[in-house]
């Protein structure tokens, strides 16, 4: 198939104090309007003030697509630095207290708010949404159902929140956890045609439960203002490169799943509780886990899959012209993912504290500042 499968990306960050790394309680009006003129519709608020979001152009071309990357990341930090703020790039902050945040004000977040309450006031965190255009937007559910296996691969891959309000969570991947206190969350049912999925839309809509399916908030659903299928189960990756290494690896299973629709087409209850399953053992060990094998034949570890996936797709990362940016989910396993860096940090400072609390407080301080600075790094 000659189609490009175009791809766009948006991400979440979290504004913080420049000097400190502690999370901004209210985003300043002037910082807002300044970036808003220097990026227009490609940045744009969130729920709670204290983050920002960043989306790139349609690419068909992952370099391209790194280097806008680089370009929103640095264009948001340059301003926030002239009011006297940064970016820190990470599914959770390590030490915000979701309770001093403040929501935006805008007419969807206050029905947002209004029908989640505390729950709403606790999504302090921060994802990586990744958007593919498929040949036809009609085969998006049927592609949706299919790529269920491989949710807790992209979820292991972006393990970055393994801290919350300052405390270590035992997790690679505090968010998912958190997030899934949301209504319409997680692994989505097995609806396997667009007539399904526009049912159950239907009926929480004719209800007055939602107002349209961007209401749902799955791990990966069709997207309601685009003609993608939005991949939404990564934390916000801290390295650029393990963003466009997600990213390529999710385009190459859509193309593959698209090209081949008897691929996984006999997914059933039993399999989709296997992915749940391994979605959280992928929040809990991160690339260091293992998962239930589907076949019922033991366990299969992250690495495992990964290769196999990897070497299922290469036709596809040749054609889309991305072998590079797929190949280096393998360097993720290797080196760890952020989470895995955030707790090497932290374990080091922390080394032979002894409840000392401001060693605890240095360790949590130490963190912050190498996201902030792995937030803009360079290769």
């Amino acid at each position: 198939m000659t189609h490009d499968y175009t791809i766009g990306m948006e991400e979440e960050y979290f504004l913080v104090d420049i000097e400190t790394k502690t999370a901004a309680t209210a985003m300043p009006e002037a910082f807002f309007e300044a970036v808003k003129a220097e990026l227009g519709s490609q940045v744009m608020g969130e729920m709670l003030q204290s983050q920002i979001e960043v989306v790139t152009t349609p690419h068909v071309d992952m370099a391209r697509a790194a280097a806008e990357l680089k370009y929103l990341r640095q264009t948001v930090a340059a301003i926030a630095a002239r009011h006297g703020l940064a970016i820190l790039a990470s599914g959770t902050h390590p030490t915000a207290e979701w309770g001093m945040s403040l929501q935006t004000q805008k007419e969807r977040y206050d029905t947002v708010m209004h029908d989640l309450g505390i729950v709403g006031r606790r999504n302090m965190l921060c994802g990586l949404h990744v958007h593919v255009e498929l040949p036809d937007p009609d085969d998006r559910i049927d592609v949706m159902y299919r790529m269920l296996p491989y949710l807790p691969l992209f979820v292991a891959l972006s393990t970055s929140s393994p801290f919350w309000q300052s405390h270590r969570t035992g997790l690679k991947g505090y968010r998912l956890a958190a997030y899934n206190e949301l209504p319409r969350t997680g692994v989505p049912e097995l609806f396997r045609t667009r007539e399904e999925f526009d049912a159950y839309v239907q009926a929480l809509v004719r209800a007055g439960v939602i107002e349209d399916s961007s209401y749902i908030w799955w791990a990966i659903r069709p997207s309601l203002g685009h003609p993608t299928l939005e991949l939404r189960a990564p934390d916000c990756c801290t390295l650029i490169d393990d963003s466009i290494a997600i990213a390529a690896l999710y385009r190459c299973l859509a193309r593959r799943l698209t090209c081949s629709p008897w691929l996984n087409a006999d997914m059933t209850p039993v399999m989709r509780a296997l992915v749940v399953e391994n979605k959280w053992r992928a929040q809990r060990y991160g690339v260091h886990g293992t998962f239930v094998n589907e076949t019922g034949t033991g366990a299969i570890t992250v690495a495992e899959m990964l290769n196999q996936v990897v070497e299922d797709v290469m036709p596809d990362a040749e054609a889309l012209g991305c072998l590079a940016e797929v190949a280096r989910c393998r360097a993720i396993v290797g080196a760890g993912t952020s989470a895995d860096a955030q707790l090497a940090i932290f374990d080091a400072h922390i080394f032979d504290a002894h409840n000392d609390s401001k060693k605890y407080e240095g360790a949590l301080n130490a963190v912050t500042d190498w996201i902030a600075a792995a937030t803009l790094q360079q290769n």
